[in-house]
């Protein structure tokens, strides 16, 4: 059945393309003829579709219009895997409507915001085909994975000749209790450091001929997880760290070893910058007599969208379809927008609701999909609109 679902005339376009959809098992980076789904949707309408492919992951950039400004609906299409299929009440490429939520994986992260997406754009484009600006659709099969092939490779090229994104409009799960309560406006950064620190192997019986490393650690580690980074600004919340493995020892237990290492993470606002970190940690470590060395990846830099044209346009589409004032937020971890703000574009995530998403039984209310498609087609209809 998977990949050939037909979901029931009953249901409304948005919620069978949602199906359509859950039923390709496009587990990263794989995805399974989502794209090409998508892309003939979008074709009929007067969209012109550029396959981008790197490596094994599939990506897509369609636009509508040539001119400026450019709205651009950001998503993938690849799922996280299943975990053990037996836990699930149903199966979990087969999309079942049970008591009005739809079941399935990807159902909100984020099959349900791509198909919002598209009947959307449909139906705006049926109401103003001669819109202003363009319309444009980034999407990727590598966003739940490494995420090196994917959206960060579609806007490496777009760079290279000159494409820009004035908007962005990403369809991650934002919302926590009701559809539409959170949207977010911008995301922490995110810094990994492994460190080693080095002392010398020997017997346990004969200490005085060895330099224990994890005895060396004890205090500098503390001194790292007990630092205050920062208090947060206006948008964000204060900088966290956190380790994330510590691990030392041959196996033996008359051993002393020779390196203790440890892994840690900082989820950082706009009050730091990479290198500030980086500064301080180096400075807390030098204050110990240690011989270190530390490797250090980032992830993404923080990035912010201030109220004003997309924010204001969101806010007010929510509260056009479903009464309610939304909230901005900067929490939670990291997305593919840190890749497309760093170019100038105003960056904004509005999903459904992000409870199960990742879970066993991973689910949306199947009504909060058509509000979400109407809320898609209002933030057109604002930027967009004739």
């Amino acid at each position: 059945m998977t990949g050939q679902y037909t979901a029931p005339n009953s249901l409304s376009e948005t919620i069978q393309l949602t199906c359509e959809l859950i039923s390709r098992a496009s587990v990263t980076p794989d995805d399974k003829g989502c794209q090409e789904l998508m892309a003939k949707r979008l074709e009929a309408i007067g969209f012109t579709v550029e396959k981008l492919v790197f490596g094994e992951v599939t990506n897509f950039w369609a636009r509508r219009g040539t001119e400026g400004p450019v709205l651009a609906m950001a998503g993938h299409t690849d799922v996280v895997p299943t975990g053990p299929e037996s836990q699930w009440t149903h199966p979990p490429f087969e999309p079942v409507i049970e008591d009005g939520m739809l079941y399935g994986r990807g159902a909100a992260d984020m099959k349900g915001s791509l198909a919002a997406f598209i009947t959307a754009t449909e139906r705006f484009i049926q109401n103003s085909p001669e819109h202003k600006g363009s319309i444009a659709f980034l999407i990727t099969s590598d966003e739940e994975g490494p995420a090196d092939n994917g959206t960060v490779k579609v806007i490496e090229t777009l760079e290279a000749r000159g494409e820009k994104i004035d908007w962005c409009l990403i369809g991650e799960p934002s919302s926590t209790a009701v559809l539409g309560d959170i949207i977010k406006n911008g995301r922490r950064g995110s810094l990994h450091g492994h460190l080693k620190i080095r002392g010398v192997q020997g017997h346990v019986a004969y200490p005085h001929l060895a330099q224990n490393p994890m005895h060396l650690a004890f205090r500098p580690l503390a001194a790292l997880a007990d630092e205050i980074w920062d208090q947060g600004n206006e948008y964000f919340p204060a900088t966290t760290f956190q380790f994330t493995n510590i691990h030392s020892g041959t196996g033996a237990s008359n051993v002393i070893p020779g390196e203790i290492e440890a892994q840690f993470n900082l989820r950082y606002c706009t009050e730091l910058t990479e290198d500030d970190i980086k500064s301080r940690v180096h400075a807390l470590l030098d204050q110990h007599d240690i011989d270190y060395s530390i490797d250090w990846h980032l992830s993404g830099l923080p990035f912010l969208t201030e109220p004003g044209p997309l924010v204001d346009a969101a806010i007010q589409s929510i509260k056009d379809v479903t009464g309610r004032t939304t909230e901005l937020s900067t929490t939670g971890g990291t997305s593919d927008g840190r890749f497309i703000a760093p170019t100038g574009a105003q960056v904004l995530e509005l999903g459904p609701l992000n409870a199960t998403i990742h879970k066993v039984n991973e689910c949306v209310n199947a009504s909060d999909l058509d509000d979400l498609s109407a809320i898609y087609e209002g933030i057109l209809n604002q930027l967009l609109g004739e």
